[in-house]
């Protein structure tokens, strides 16, 4: 079975919870024995075309970015040469993309399409109003829509309502968490975090730089909050970010690490006492950051957007949940759970038993399988 999962970056400074999603979807098809073909925009005019974790890696040449959205017509070019070179089965594609909606136009009939639903388009709001009926159009035509949660189809505004319940599938994100277990290597980094930490208790925050993702409110609430804070990513508001902490004096509280390489990551969830994800927009959808924490054993801390990142993170289960761009109900959540290890540890445990048992790649990955199966009548898997 040939599958060409359709997505936009593979670059660490484009990555964010749905390019995470892709890969490791790869990773877990290719190992399966499924044929795949991520085929991504590179972040320049270069192409690469490499074998990555079993399966086909193709970054096709762009132009960059504009609204988010790669600028590669050869990213939609190669699509199509690829399948007349050999045929695929399954064209996966991944919204919000409108270059993946052109290709999806472009495919021939014959071949299934599967849409998962990562989120709505939040910040476009004037281009939105054009592209919506071409969105809901394309929608409506795939084979399957897949969503992490059910709460991604009841807080959609742009999912179209007349879509078959038996169209929809609700599959839970998954990771692997092996690479979370520490190494030699991480352990030494852990240590060190918490060295340069000296005894007070570390709030850990991780994402790309950009506007939905609410750091400026994390950052307001640290002037209430006794500990450090450790924010890792970087983005287009980086230096937006520091100049806050420069004007409310905190830069002795908050240590910016820029991106943070893959074998050092499981230092920081393990280092830190309690996760944050303060996002303040719809587009953050799921936040499989928080995923990666509670499977660290660690409390977090969210914000209520009634969509799948309440879902993951159950509030009073595996951490709280606190009103959008509430500073002071921020600071006030993550002081009690500092205040409070009992409660802290409680949480964390609870929360590392629900990323195991709902939230495993091979999980995620079986129920795409059998999906491709069902649609493609394929018996030799």
């Amino acid at each position: 079975m040939r599958i060409l999962q359709f997505g936009r970056f593979h670059n660490e400074q484009q990555n964010g919870g749905v390019e995470r999603h892709q890969q490791l979807l790869c990773k877990g098809l290719a190992a399966n024995g499924l044929d795949v073909v991520y085929l991504v925009a590179a972040a320049g005019l270069e192409e690469k075309d490499e074998i990555v974790d079993g399966y086909r890696l193709i970054q096709a040449p762009s132009f960059g970015t504009l609204f988010s959205t790669a600028v590669s017509p050869s990213q939609v070019l190669r699509a199509l040469a690829l399948h007349k070179e050999m045929p695929f089965d399954v064209l996966h594609l991944h919204f919000p993309n409108p270059l993946a909606h052109l290709a999806s136009m472009l495919f021939p009939s014959n071949v299934k399409r599967v849409i998962t639903w990562h989120s709505d388009i939040v910040k476009q709001k004037r281009l939105l109003a054009m592209y919506r009926p071409f969105l809901q159009s394309v929608t409506r035509r795939a084979d399957a829509l897949i969503a992490a949660t059910s709460a991604h189809y009841s807080s959609s505004t742009q999912i179209p309502k007349d879509i078959s319940p038996e169209k929809r599938r609700v599959i839970p994100f998954g990771l692997d968490f092996s690479s979370l277990d520490l190494t030699p290597h991480s352990e030494s980094v852990r240590k060190n975090l918490l060295s340069h930490a000296n005894g007070q208790a570390i709030i850990f925050a991780l994402g790309r730089h950009v506007y939905y993702k609410g750091f400026d409110v994390l950052i307001t609430a640290m002037e209430h909050i006794n500990a450090q804070l450790i924010l890792g990513g970087d983005g287009p508001l980086r230096t937006q970010l520091e100049s806050q902490v420069d004007r409310l004096g905190l830069k002795h509280k908050i240590t910016f690490t820029g991106g943070i390489a893959e074998e050092d990551l499981a230092a920081y969830f393990h280092a830190c006492d309690v996760f944050c994800l303060p996002s303040v927009e719809q587009s953050e959808a799921f936040g499989l950051v928080q995923l990666e924490a509670m499977a660290c054993g660690k409390p977090v801390i969210c914000t209520q957007l009634n969509n799948g990142v309440n879902v993951l993170n159950v509030h009073g289960e595996t951490g709280f949940a606190v009103p959008v761009r509430d500073s002071l109900a921020l600071a006030e959540r993550i002081n009690q759970l500092l205040q409070d290890s009992a409660l802290r540890l409680k949480l964390g445990a609870q929360a590392h038993a629900r990323a195991l048992q709902v939230y495993s790649l091979d999980a995620n990955t079986q129920q795409h399988i059998q999906l491709y199966k069902e649609l493609t009548q394929f018996k030799a898997i």
